[in-house]
């Protein structure tokens, strides 16, 4: 006997969100051997404080779950940190999240503030997680294109996209793909938008101490009159290179925070207990030499990887913030960003993510992301490899 399946079928968002672009490299990647400059995995040396107290917590028996909010070392460290360094007021008892990654912290934060038709304000180009994780939760992404190039506001494009369903919107700076570091001028004209027009600002800061040429990270939150409507989310991934440890937080208001606390602990209850441990460690034990030396150190790597790419014949747009650098291939054979990309990665043995990944409306077809968060030798190795082409 047959059964009718007529309701045995996919939600209607499913067909929406698909692997990303950036995982479907990796898998190509790792299918031909080659050097991943796809994915953001961070795959550098994690310090050995983080390291030695997380092995130390898993063997004095930390690995159960935590309070919802996460443990209070962490939650203490982090709270110092927001005021050092972001100029953040944070209660680690009533206003201070650690998160299952920062990806986590943005999931949590959407199921408690937003509502489905609701629309949210992004800036172009594009986090696919960000843009993926409204839309799975029925909430509208509203792209906001920067200036090509030169990353500039439009100002009265962004007034423009306003409309009575607007909620929210996401502020990723240091810019994941392209390196921008928003400006405290460009904040502070972001702060008088967002006050106006009665909005939430919801803040991916994961990038914050990967800066370059000078550039300086302002925390919207830290701005005159922005803390009760701002939810600012950062994390240990990028900055310690524990990626695979989902060790995020956020900070927000004490009226928004239990019900995002208790979306994030119904998703996935809490982030890994012994992790919770090393990052701790981390956050109390290095000081402001470590960060410093990061932005050092990476602005070497990005400067050996842009040069790469010039002589190469692949023009960088060399970022000022973040791991990554957006380059013109237009010269690479390949109709699409997608092929161009198919094409150096059967070239070079180098894996990197199509434009079109990060935009919308057709752009960035001439566009490749690579990654410079690697290892000195993957990336030597991956330059010399470029240089070949």
């Amino acid at each position: 006997m047959q059964t009718a399946t007529e309701k045995l079928k996919l939600s209607e968002i499913s067909p929406r969100i698909m692997q990303s672009e950036i995982r479907a490299m990796t898998v190509e990647c790792d299918r031909v051997g080659g050097v991943n400059l796809a994915q953001g995995v961070c795959d550098t040396e994690l310090p050995p404080q983080v390291q030695e107290a997380a092995i130390r917590a898993i063997r004095d028996g930390f690995n159960i779950y935590t309070r919802l909010d996460g443990i209070a070392p962490l939650r203490n460290a982090i709270a110092r940190k927001f005021a050092h360094y972001n100029r953040i007021d944070a209660d680690p008892d009533a206003e201070l999240l650690v998160t299952s990654g920062a990806t986590g912290a943005l999931h949590a934060t959407v199921m408690a503030l937003l509502n489905p038709g609701d629309e949210v304000l992004l800036f172009e180009p594009l986090y696919g997680y960000h843009v993926n994780t409204l839309l799975s939760m029925r909430v509208r992404p509203v792209a906001v294109p920067l200036a090509m190039h030169t990353w500039e506001i439009d100002f009265d494009r962004l007034e423009a996209a306003v409309t009575p369903n607007t909620r929210a919107m996401v502020l990723n700076t240091p810019i994941n793909p392209c390196g921008k570091v928003f400006t405290r001028a460009e904040m502070e004209r972001l702060a008088a938008f967002a006050t106006r027009h009665d909005l939430f600002v919801i803040t991916d800061e994961i990038y914050e101490y990967f800066l370059f040429d000078g550039a300086k990270h302002v925390s919207m939150g830290s701005l005159p009159g922005m803390a009760e409507r701002t939810i600012t989310i950062s994390g240990l991934s990028k900055t310690f290179s524990i990626t695979g440890w989902r060790i995020g937080y956020l900070r927000a208001d004490r009226r928004w925070l239990g019900s995002i606390a208790y979306f994030h602990d119904l998703t996935f209850v809490c982030s890994p207990s012994p992790f919770q441990y090393g990052a701790a460690a981390g956050l109390v034990e290095l000081d402001d030499t470590f960060y410093a030396g990061l932005s050092t150190e990476y602005e070497k790597k990005r400067d050996l990887l842009c040069g790469a790419l010039r002589d190469a014949g692949l023009t960088p747009l060399v970022p000022t913030g973040a791991y990554y650098v957006l380059a013109d291939v237009s010269s690479i054979p390949g109709a699409t960003a997608k092929e161009k990309a198919r094409t150096l990665l059967a070239k070079t043995g180098i894996a990197a993510v199509a434009g079109t990944a990060f935009f919308t409306g057709g752009r960035g077809e001439d566009l490749l992301r690579f990654c410079f968060a690697k290892k000195q030798p993957d990336l030597e190795r991956a330059c010399a490899a470029l240089r070949s082409l």
